[in-house]
């Protein structure tokens, strides 16, 4: 179950729960999921809960995630949830600075399956859109762009001016897929755990990744 609050370390041994993706990915999904390295962006936007969601979700599986907090992301996740940095970067299989221009992960040689930016802010969306690549995150971004692989923007703002709206518009131009958190009621949610996993559910299948964290639209029902 999704949470603002991180896992309950155990008393036996001090270490938190496992939260892996034995609830969203059944055996023979990840079965079907080959060893692959996925690039993580997190930034300031709120929504923090959503990137520690699908860190979770892919701790355990046969993703390698490559996580790159913003020095924004690393204000946000404490006023929005009781994790620690230290907690969020420890869900990933390897974690960077924002400086680390000479990351592997810089380069189109690192054979990433693709990215996702979740949350994206708006500073974020504009450097994807105009190719302005000063950090890590904004290069890592535009590599994957001009290797011709997946990126996804979870894109975090409302409303949006015609200047939100233009940069959507050169980013998806250049390759970039526009994912806004929509919430989808069709499930019937509950809580705000099910609206982010379904959320996180369906980032995740865009990406090709296999889950069952989020429900497909059933069909309309039938009237009686």
């Amino acid at each position: 179950m999704t949470s603002l609050h991180p896992p309950t370390p155990s008393p036996e041994t001090g270490e938190g729960a496992k939260t892996g993706n034995l609830d969203v990915l059944s055996s023979s999904a990840a079965q079907n999921i080959q060893i692959s390295d996925l690039i993580v962006g997190m930034t300031g936007a709120s929504g923090a809960i959503l990137g520690i969601r699908l860190l979770e979700m892919l701790h355990a599986s046969p993703v390698k995630t490559h996580l790159v907090l913003s020095a924004a992301a690393r204000l946000t996740i404490p006023q929005e949830t009781d994790w620690k940095v230290s907690q969020v970067t420890a869900l990933a299989h390897k974690a960077y600075q924002p400086a680390q221009i000479g990351a592997a992960i810089a380069s189109g040689t690192f054979p990433a399956m693709g990215m996702v930016i979740i949350p994206c802010s708006i500073k974020t969306l504009s450097a994807v859109a105009n190719a302005y690549t000063d950090d890590l995150l904004s290069r890592a971004a535009d590599v994957t762009l001009k290797e011709g692989r997946p990126l996804l923007l979870v894109v975090r703002e409302a409303p949006l001016h015609a200047g939100h709206i233009r940069l959507m518009g050169l980013a998806a131009e250049a390759g970039a897929v526009i994912f806004p958190p929509v919430p989808a009621f069709y499930t019937r949610p509950q809580t705000v755990g099910e609206i982010v996993d379904q959320t996180v559910g369906r980032v995740l299948a865009r990406l090709g990744i296999p889950n069952q964290a989020y429900r497909p639209w059933p069909g309309m029902l039938e009237e009686e």
